[in-house]
């Protein structure tokens, strides 16, 4: 018995939700009285590696090949599934983000394993292992039962938070069996943007609905975002009448995220957005509306017009820089 935490990097860095990671794996596999095994696969440096034992990942495998530094979910599915079975583990742990539910589900399907995504906390129960997870756009919680004899879960952001935990780090370099097969798709060229925070990874993301009347207003969101270091989102039907690109329509049908901070400019709170923004950890509204349904989930709320407000809170952060 062992626990697998999958630890994804960004060309070649970890991020915080990796640290997120190995902290619940760490606190699961002590709680299953068995071994943590973190996972890393493309090239990532020593040292790189070696931070993850801040958080308490005493063994790490590399599989430190160039050829996999961009993520081919057959692949790493391959890889983490050939580990498990050559460690026994009988859980393995994932990020909620991109990768996570790409890769989950073939590792689910391989090792005829029992899978939930977006776990919100440490299992309720370890025999039988039962988990929480959201229902109901947010509105609702729901304990599942997994039965099968490996199980696989992805974990949501911000759910757990990552505590110091430093520990001597093992390190140890597998080279997988690998069919060539798995390479025939290849990524031959990324396109990245450039001065954009990732709307996905972002710690602060300010977003903008209707509220703001025209696509010509979006200049004071873009000041805002700027001034905080933040990425910019936006709501459906923003995206949908063509005012900013679908990659930014945060909500149900499009992304979900879990920021520490997010403005909700101009966005009067319909239930699909809000179950893409419901685990933020600080919610921030302005609309002109004091009914509008996002104040009731709001942390704080500012009843004013957002071609006011945005601009005061710009100058008033960067006044204070």
């Amino acid at each position: 018995m062992s626990v697998i935490a999958f630890a994804k990097n960004w060309n070649g860095k970890f991020k915080n939700s990796t640290y997120e990671l190995v902290s619940y794996t760490r606190n699961l596999a002590s709680q299953l009285n068995t071994q943590l095994i973190v996972v890393s696969i493309g090239e990532v440096k020593e040292e790189e590696l070696k931070s993850l034992g801040k958080y308490g990942a005493e063994r790490i495998i590399s599989v430190n090949d160039p050829q996999m530094n961009t993520l081919t979910s057959r692949v790493y599915a391959q890889v983490i599934s050939e580990l498990a079975e050559i460690e026994g583990a009988d859980t393995i742990v994932m990020s909620d983000n991109e990768s996570g539910k790409a890769i989950a589900p073939r590792i689910s399907v391989k090792m005829k394993a029992g899978m939930v995504s977006a776990v919100l906390e440490l299992p309720i129960l370890m025999n039988p292992f039962v988990v929480k997870k959201g229902a109901f756009s947010g509105k609702a919680f729901e304990h599942v039962q997994i039965d099968s004899p490996v199980k696989v879960i992805t974990i949501a952001k911000n759910c757990f938070g990552f505590t110091e935990n430093q520990v001597d780090v093992s390190i140890e370099e597998f080279s997988p069996n690998l069919d060539a097969a798995l390479f025939k798709i290849q990524v031959l060229e990324e396109e990245k943007q450039t001065n954009k925070v990732n709307l996905a990874d972002a710690d602060i993301v300010v977003s903008a609905g209707r509220g703001m009347r025209s696509p010509d207003n979006w200049g004071v969101v873009e000041e805002l975002a700027d001034a905080l270091g933040a990425a910019t989102a936006c709501s459906r039907p923003v995206s949908d009448e063509g005012w900013r690109g679908h990659e930014e329509h945060v909500g149900q049908t499009g992304k979900v995220i879990a920021p520490n901070l997010y403005f909700a400019a101009g966005i009067s709170g319909a239930i699909q957005h809000v179950a893409g923004v419901s685990r933020s950890k600080c919610i921030v509204a302005v609309n002109t509306d004091p009914e509008a349904p996002i104040f009731g989930v709001a942390d704080y709320g500012i009843i004013g017009d957002v071609m006011e407000v945005l601009p005061k809170l710009t100058e008033a952060i960067l006044n204070s820089k």
